[in-house]
């Protein structure tokens, strides 16, 4: 899905909401939560993000308190985790390169299978 731009007069009106927002007492990343600007990882991103969490858990920081540090929440954490955990960048790479294949190799297959649903309907003369 491609992303969502913004127009120079939307961008001012959002940066002055998440001003207001910090001036009443918000952080900052919670006033770009709440106005509904969010940011598209790429996979490199997560994996490094990820990799972020265990040296700074290593460090001896909470699991909570590093994942607050990397900017995202525990949810997205966490399932970033269970797709990405133990992969390397050119792994994660390759994922989504085979799962962009997969796609096309599906449709190539539906395409073919309707093709020949067509073929056999017209050879019966049920047209």
């Amino acid at each position: 899905m491609p992303r969502k731009r913004y127009k120079p007069e939307e961008i001012v009106t959002k940066l002055r909401q998440v001003d207001v927002l910090v001036s009443q007492g918000s952080s900052v990343a919670d006033a770009i939560r709440q106005i509904g600007v969010r940011k598209r990882y790429k996979p490199e991103e997560i994996v490094t993000k990820l990799r972020q969490v265990d040296v700074l858990v290593s460090q001896g920081s909470s699991v909570a308190d590093a994942i607050r540090q990397i900017g995202v929440s525990e949810v997205t954490y966490y399932r970033w985790r269970q797709e990405f955990g133990g992969l390397k960048i050119d792994q994660v790479k390759r994922l989504k390169d085979l799962e962009v294949e997969n796609a096309r190799l599906r449709r190539a297959v539906s395409d073919l299978t309707l093709d020949k649903q067509i073929l056999q309907e017209a050879a019966r003369g049920n047209f």
